[in-house]
């Protein structure tokens, strides 16, 4: 049985494009794998909190150290680090919100990455002192924007500061293989808006079997 771990990133709870994917992409792969349990995690509706000055202090203070105070200001984090271990598979449903993720995501991106616990640091590496202590992942990055060309080759692919983000601190999550199905045109709602709709979903079949196939090869 795998684990997927499924984090919604949109404020809208109706008529959000992302939720729907991640909608999609959950069902189908259901259908191809019944007995496989999500974890889900609705950040958009009930973001954590920020980290905090005290929140860092507890969370670089020995855990054998800790006063109950640090260790209550680490539980969530402590939950959602739990909830992303158990995951082979961590499917993020998000829109873009001016040029890159919601606050709410950053807040969870923030509470996870936490030194010890989903990366050591030790400068006895030299300039390269992180390294991440979780692996073997793959994320599912399903995203939707108003405007379109964020792309390697689109006009806008400088203004990306979503998934480039996303890939940048995936090693940090354990993550080593990363597949984007992106909607854009959404603030346009015109043809293109609705191939580029057509397309994502048309490829969610397609990404749900490239992950088996890896978890398959893994086993």
């Amino acid at each position: 049985m795998t684990t997927l771990l499924h984090i919604d990133a949109s404020a809208r709870k109706n008529r959000s494009i992302s939720r729907s994917l991640g909608e999609s992409f959950k069902n189908q792969w259901l259908s191809a794998n019944p007995e496989d349990k999500f974890i889900y995690r609705d950040v958009g509706s009930a973001p954590p909190d920020f980290i905090s000055e005290d929140w860092i202090a507890a969370a670089f203070t020995q855990e054998n150290e800790r006063t109950d105070e640090q260790i209550s200001l680490l539980r969530v984090s402590d939950l959602l680090i739990e909830e992303l271990s158990q995951a082979s598979v961590i499917i993020v449903s998000t829109p873009m919100y001016n040029y890159g993720m919601p606050a709410s995501m950053k807040a969870w991106i923030d509470q996870v990455v936490r030194v010890n616990k989903t990366f050591t640091f030790d400068l006895n590496r030299g300039d390269s002192p992180l390294e991440p202590i979780m692996s073997d992942k793959s994320l599912v990055l399903l995203t939707s924007c108003g405007e379109f060309g964020f792309g390697e080759s689109g006009t806008r692919k400088n203004m990306n500061h979503l998934g480039p983000h996303f890939r940048t601190i995936s090693k940090y999550l354990g993550i080593d293989e990363v597949h984007e199905v992106n909607v854009e045109y959404q603030e346009f709602s015109d043809i293109r808006h609705k191939q580029s709709i057509e397309k994502a979903y048309e490829s969610i079949p397609r990404v749900v079997k490239r992950v088996t196939t890896k978890l398959d090869s893994l086993a």
